[in-house]
This record gives C-alpha cells, structure tokens and sequence, in this order.
C-alpha cells in the first residue's frame, strides 16, 4: 500500500516549475499521475497509479510531497484521513471506563486527531472522502472491539464529553474574570472548590486575558474539570507549569478516572504521564504522513517499550535507537580550572520582586540544569548573564573575548519577518553544514519549513527553529530558557544530545532553564536550584552536582522519585507512599534510587 502525502502549506505551484508534474515518469508515458488541482491550486498524486520512484519527492523544491510503502494489511484498519494526499490515521487507542489511558507519540503522527474522533469532535471517515460513512457503519467497523460499544454510546448521546485542547493562548481572548469564566461552564457546582485545589483561587478576580501561560493551563483544565461529563479529553496538561503545579494538576486530574467514566490524557512528560495513566497507547509513524496507534500495554510497559522503540508484539522498530537514563548521576566531563564566566553574589529588584543569587562559576564542558517554580527569578538570572539587564548588586565576569547565544523563554518577544532559511541566515547559522542537519534541523523537522515565514509559525513550529537559531551558531555560551516547550518526548531526547555533544566536543558551556525533570536528567553536569516565594523573593544557589542539586530541589517541591529497574528512567512516588517515606525518612535519597518494581508497594 502506498500513500502519497503532500504538505498544502508548503506546496506551491504558482512559485515553481512544477516538477512534480514534468518529472514524473507515469506522466512522460502518458498517463496521468501528478497534475495541478485547478480548484485548490495544489499538486495532486493517483496513489494507485504510482510506482513509488522518488523523483517527484527530491525534484519539489518546497519539499512538499511524502511517499511511503505501508504493509497492505494496514488498509483495512484506516480509520481516518484528511482529504486526497492528506495524512492517515491506522487505529485508535481504546479507552477502558473507570481507568487513565495517557498517549505517548511524536508530534504529527495523530494523537490530538485520535482524542478529536474519541471525543466527537471528528468523525472518522474511514477513508472514504468522498462518501463519508454514517455512524452505523462506523460501528460496524470497529465490530467485536470495546470502540464498537464507545461509539454506539457516543453516537447516540449516551457519553457527554468534556475536551481540553493543546492551545490554551485561546484563553487570551476571553474578557471575563476566572470566577465568572469557571461559573459559566460549571455542571457540577464545584467551581472554586477546583478552583482552590489547582491553586487559582488568589485570581478569581483577575481577567483571564491578563493570565500567564501556566495560569491560563490551570484555568482551562479547572474549565474541563468542572463540567458534568462521561469523557474527559486532556491535551498536554504540563505545559507552562513549574514540576509542582505538574503534580498538583496531575493529582487532580487522576481522580477523573472512576467508574462510569473515560479519561484519556496526551503528555510528553514521560514523568507526569506516568504518574496520571493506568494504560498506554503508543502512536508511531511518520509526522505528517501517517500514524498508526500500538496496542494498550499497561502504564509502566508502555512507556519502557516507548523508551526501547521497539513493539514486540508487532515486531516494529520505529525508532532506531534507546533514550537512556543514568542509574547514578553523571560524572562532571568539564575542567574545573577551565572558567569560562564567573558571578559574585547578585542580586536584582524588578518591581516587587528581589532576586539574590550566590556566587558561582561555569566551566567548559559544562551544562547547568537551572530548576525551581515559576516566578522565581530564573529568567531574571538568565538575563542578567545575557546583558539584556544589570543587577543591581555584585558583578558577572566574563574570561576572554566571549560571545552568547540566546533562546528566550517567551516566543512571542521574537520579532522577525521572512522565510525560516533567511532567519537563520541572519542568526549565524550554517544551514548547509552536516552536524546542523543530522543533530539539529532533521530530528527537529525544521528542513520543511525553510520556506514558511516566521510571523505565520505555529508556537511549536517557532520553537524548534528558535532551538536551531540558538544552538546552530558559534558561541561560547549557551543560554536557553525553557526550550522543552512544545517539542515531544523525541524532540527533547534530540535537543538534550546536541546540548550535551556541542557543550563537550567545541568546550562551551550552556545554562538551561526547565521544568520536565527527566530532560534536566539527559542533559546536565550540575544543577542551580532556585527557591522562595514566586512573585515576590527568589534565592538561587551556585552550581551543584546532580545528586545534591536533585535532592534540594525535591526536597522543596516535596515528592520523591525512584527508577525504573529496566530502563532507569525517573518515576514519581505517590505522596505519603511507603516508598516515598522511606525515601525521605531512610535513604534521605529523593531522585537517584533504583527500585524493583513491586506496584503494591506504593500502596
């Protein structure tokens, strides 16, 4: 089976020569297998009459066209696709009543499409276009499985569903104070009950435009929450929130999963997914193109299977390597006498807000894990290094002739006009060069959108190239804040290698500001832990070794972690759990303990 696949956004007939068309071998013999549609101005493709050669794929100048083989097998379990030459979605994940399936894929392989059909929003059209199917076959399709019941019960009205989508900047628009936003969806009269377990009581005045982006997070999740439903659809719930208000929101969330309901949850922190979900569906295929959904394994096998990339009951690798996790904390690769910036104690006052940081230094080789809750002062810090603000007490000394690289945590400061290619241009990156390509444009998927216009990027599309602009020039600091941000377990993996490679081989150093725990865990050397009272007092610590760095920083937040035996991946210990009290009580240990796996033991 073959599917042709082409990116409308980027396909431009009126702008190229229209090699698809003149290239095509089938249509140099007479046949008619690519051609322009005049309706929509789009390059089309007859995937039956294709022979899979390639041409057209190299000869687009726009990159626009996607052609893969797929087992024919797979046909008969298509269940959706967005128009002629538009992606295909294999299966769905299937949810169980009473219990939390969480979806773990890359971006663009249908995992927010797989929520749309389960939730009603979309209809699966079973690939049928131009005759879409009514419901009644729909359910005949999904016949002998548990989805047949789900979407009888759906189609007739039977299951009420409550949807929390990605994009939660929507929010900006509404001009109603949080009180009056949270009363007007609210079913089940719990409002400022939600309102004050997910901490957003001190804004129920406030206007929910004037909200930041992790308030704004919270406010749409209490807006899910509050509604009387029978299927709760949760999209990217951690977003813009510190790994505090993660658990919290989490715990929350895990009480929707009770008989009689449906709670299916999409996360890229693999921490935070594992912690809400009870079952996981693995989607995997090519972004863009096509997805196809795995079979639910229980949350812990789903997510170690995730890690290795390997199904086994399918026999599909889709991934060519395993992302790995360190037993132990990693040894310091940098010079302790390599100083490349030096810092005494600092300290800055913005506002109401006072920021003191203590002396430290940073070294060659070294990337510094910068964690601690929003509205600590660790933008304030990372500006302060960057010269864009002087502190008000002490000195920032910089060794030599240095030059800086700067990722800023919010995208929309960005202000930059024409194509992504000329953007990155004029950031000094090499485009054309091999390690750019192999470890920063490919993994990031940011080669499709050389010809996009930055103003017109989405906030994760932004994202990826902000990353490439900031770690693909020469530099001898890094700075980034917060570039986990909208990018999927892969993505993250991929950034958190080229920040350790690029930090070790070319002697630079790199700061790095996150909340997802298990990406600080990829990538630091040593660790800066900011503490206080957000929004008013923030005191940071000078760099220190992963170990003590991890144990201060949870020791504040109040959670434990413990590691997977087989994969030694992170996992978060339920509050007041036996094992969390002998964490903290026994070992003093509250991240880097390897434990078997006995689930009753957290009972």
């Amino acid at each position: 089976m073959r599917v042709a696949v082409i990116d409308k956004a980027l396909c431009r007939p009126s702008k190229c020569n229209q090699e698809c068309v003149r290239f095509c071998p089938i249509n140099r013999s007479g046949a008619k297998c690519v051609w322009i549609d005049e309706a929509e101005n789009k390059a089309r493709i007859a995937e039956e009459l294709c022979v899979g050669c390639g041409i057209c794929v190299k000869k687009c100048p726009y990159q626009a066209i996607t052609i893969v083989n797929l087992p024919e097998k797979l046909q008969r379990n298509l269940v959706h696709r967005y128009g002629a030459n538009g992606f295909e979605l294999f299966r769905l994940p299937v949810p169980k009543e009473g219990r939390a399936l969480g979806i773990l894929g890359s971006n663009g392989v249908g995992k927010s499409t797989s929520l749309k059909i389960l939730g009603g929003v979309l209809k699966p059209n079973l690939g049928m276009i131009d005759e879409p199917p009514e419901w009644d076959d729909i359910i005949d399709f999904f016949k002998g499985s548990e989805l047949q019941t789900y979407f009888q019960k759906l189609s007739n009205g039977q299951l009420r569903v409550a949807y929390k989508p990605q994009a939660v900047d929507v929010l900006s628009k509404v001009t109603l104070t949080v009180g009056e936003a949270l009363k007007k969806v609210d079913e089940k009269g719990t409002a400022r009950e939600v309102a004050e377990r997910l901490g957003l009581l001190h804004l129920w005045d406030r206007p929910v435009k004037a909200l930041s982006g992790g308030e704004m997070q919270k406010v749409a999740i209490a807006a899910t929450i509050v509604k009387d439903a029978q299927v709760y659809l949760i999209d990217e719930p951690a977003s813009y929130l510190d790994v505090r208000e993660r658990l919290r929101v989490s715990g929350v969330i895990r009480e929707l999963a009770r008989p009689g309901t449906y709670l299916i949850v999409v996360e890229h922190d693999l921490a935070v997914l594992d912690y809400i979900s009870d079952l996981v569906a693995i989607i995997y295929g090519e972004p863009g193109v096509y997805g196809i959904v795995g079979t639910v394994k229980g949350v812990r096998a789903g997510i170690n299977t995730y890690i290795d990339g390997y199904l086994r009951e399918e026999n599909i690798r889709f991934r060519d390597y395993r992302l790995e996790f360190y037993e132990k904390p990693p040894e310091a690769s940098y010079l302790p006498e390599t100083v490349l910036l030096r810092w005494s104690q600092l300290s800055k006052t913005l506002g109401d807000f006072k920021l003191e940081v203590e002396e430290g230094e940073i070294h060659r080789g070294e990337v510094v894990g910068i964690l601690g809750p929003n509205g600590i002062g660790k933008t304030t810090f990372v500006r302060m290094l960057a010269g864009e603000l002087e502190p008000d007490n002490g000195w920032i000394q910089r060794i030599g002739t240095l030059t800086l690289s700067y990722k800023p945590q919010f995208l929309g400061e960005v202000k930059a006009y024409g194509t992504v290619r000329e953007f990155l241009r004029e950031h000094g990156v090499d485009t054309s060069s091999s390690l750019v390509q192999s470890e920063l444009i490919k993994p990031l998927r940011v080669h499709s959108l050389f010809d996009s216009y930055v103003e017109e990027l989405s906030g994760g599309e932004l994202q990826r190239v902000m990353i490439v602009a900031a770690l693909g020039k020469e530099a001898d600091l890094y700075l980034l804040d917060e570039p986990m941000a909208y990018l999927d377990v892969e993505q993250r993996y991929a950034v958190a290698r080229v920040v350790k490679r690029l930090t070790a081989e070319k002697g630079v150093a790199t700061f790095v500001v996150e909340h997802d725990v298990v990406a600080i865990d990829f990538l630091a050397n040593t660790i800066m832990v900011f503490e206080g009272e957000p929004g008013r007092h923030g005191t940071a610590t000078r760099p220190m070794n992963m170990r003590d760095g991890m144990n201060l920083f949870l020791r504040n937040v109040g959670i434990t972690f413990r590691r997977d035996p087989d994969t030694k991946r992170p996992r978060i210990n339920k509050p007041g759990s036996w094992l969390d009290r002998y964490q903290k009580e026994v070992l003093k240990e509250y991240y880097y303990v390897v434990m078997e796996e006995k689930e009753s033991s957290q009972e």
